[in-house]
């Protein structure tokens, strides 16, 4: 894994906002989709987004990319990290809490593990690894529940789409690596939320219709909250902590949204997760500890 450096008071501060950001766009896709579509939901999130990421890319001057391989790169990135996990994810959040869905896209660590180390020779699963992912998966599957093993309906589906959208997470960061090293990060972040813009908005006007724009104003500030805080700002302070803290570090995010999502939920839905759910978050932050290793070497320097 990544070396990991000191993170700084600062570096936290951005870290524990980013958190915040992401942990709440589960309340926000929750409150939307009380007027909203699926697909509109997401083509609202993805449209505004590359508004954004537009008007900061022409004020900073990046260079725009020409080339049809570029964007063709864009457009499968943008199908991996946006079109199926968001649609995937707000899906599940018609059947299970916000909460729920939360931790169970905490999964995206463990996932990333797993195809990083089929893919790449200098990603390769060690034991330490292994072990991480082993309880990651206990702890997923604990979450679940026997119940949703036993009887299959469609909140256990929900479920399994949430964990699909961590997998599809997981297979667009291979693809970043691959293909976008020599590209500005932000560039790199407005082609591929452009690109989804592009498949989403085709989606919604074809399943869902023209929206009537007759919303609530909670849905609009939910809408607004998806699109410019939680997809163009937080994509823009992602780099900005991956630069302040190192890649390894930036894996705590992974473990901050849950109880911020957690805690939204319940302040907000009124919502309550049953133990087995924090049984198995708990099972999961430890595995994605083992994996981000500063536990470990605590122990072997005491």
């Amino acid at each position: 894994m990544t070396q990991q450096i000191t993170i700084s008071a600062r570096a936290w501060a951005e870290l524990s906002l980013l958190s915040l950001i992401w942990g709440g766009v589960f309340l926000a896709v929750s409150l939307a989709l009380r007027d909203v579509g699926v697909f509109t939901l997401v083509a609202f999130r993805v449209g505004g987004g590359a508004l954004v990421l537009w008007a900061y890319i022409l004020l900073r001057r990046f260079p725009i990319p020409k080339s049809a391989k570029t964007w063709g790169a864009f457009l499968v990135m943008g199908l991996l990290n946006n079109v199926l996990p968001f649609s995937l994810i707000a899906w599940g959040q018609l059947r299970i809490d916000i909460g729920l869905s939360s931790i169970l896209n905490g999964s995206t660590a463990i996932f990333g593990i797993l195809v990083a180390a089929i893919v790449f020779a200098d990603e390769r699963l060690t034991g330490k690894k292994l072990i991480g992912v082993m309880l990651g998966f206990l702890g997923v599957g604990i979450a679940l529940g026997i119940s949703a093993l036993k009887g299959f309906d469609l909140a256990s589906l929900a479920q399994l789409a949430i964990l699909a959208a961590s997998l599809s997470y997981a297979f667009a960061g291979v693809w970043a690596r691959t293909h976008f090293k020599d590209l500005h990060p932000e560039v790199a972040a407005t082609g591929m939320v452009s690109s989804s813009s592009i498949f989403m908005i085709a989606i919604a006007l074809k399943y869902d219709g023209i929206p009537t724009m007759d919303y609530s104003l909670t849905t609009w500030f939910a809408l607004a909250y998806m699109s410019v805080l939680a997809t163009a700002l937080a994509y823009l302070l992602y780099y900005r902590v991956l630069a302040l803290a190192g890649a390894g570090n930036l894996l705590l995010v992974t473990l901050l949204i849950p109880p911020f999502a957690v805690l939204l939920g319940a302040l907000v839905l009124g919502e309550t997760l049953e133990p087995r759910a924090f049984a198995g978050f708990t099972l999961l932050a430890a595995g994605m500890l083992i994996l981000d290793g500063r536990v470990l070497r605590i122990f072997k320097r005491n």
